[in-house]
């Protein structure tokens, strides 16, 4: 059973960094995905970035949302299946907690496409 936990998260100051990590266990297919998500108060679940991975390779490149390009990169450690999200020139709109999410298949924005979660870590940047 595929189990994913999330650690990294905290508060940061706008401009600043953090990295996000999602540890993955359980996992026995070959064709896969990984994504990031983010959902603020009173706000919808939002995909942040997400990585296809198939017979241990990624197999495409990362796709992100429009609101993190070029702040935000996602990559993967395919040895320990280790999903990490870094989170560069951080905005009080990236306040949320954010959850790393599994499916099979290919890449999709839908969170109702992904059937494991984890529990999620809280991101809080101030002004």
């Amino acid at each position: 059973q595929v189990q994913l936990v999330e650690s990294g998260g905290g508060s940061e100051q706008a401009g600043g960094s953090l990295r996000l990590s999602c540890a993955a266990s359980g996992i026995t297919y070959n064709d896969y995905c990984i994504a990031w998500f983010r959902q603020a108060p009173g706000k919808k679940r939002e995909r942040v970035a997400s990585i296809y991975t198939s017979f241990g390779n990624t197999r495409s490149p990362a796709s992100y949302a429009d609101s993190v390009k070029d702040r935000f990169t996602v990559s993967q450690d395919n040895a320990d299946n280790t999903l990490y999200l870094q989170m560069n020139s951080l905005k009080p709109e990236d306040t949320a907690m954010y959850y790393c999410a599994f499916k099979r298949w290919s890449c999709t924005s839908r969170s109702g496409d992904f059937g494991i979660w984890g529990q999620g870590t809280q991101v809080t940047v101030s002004s």
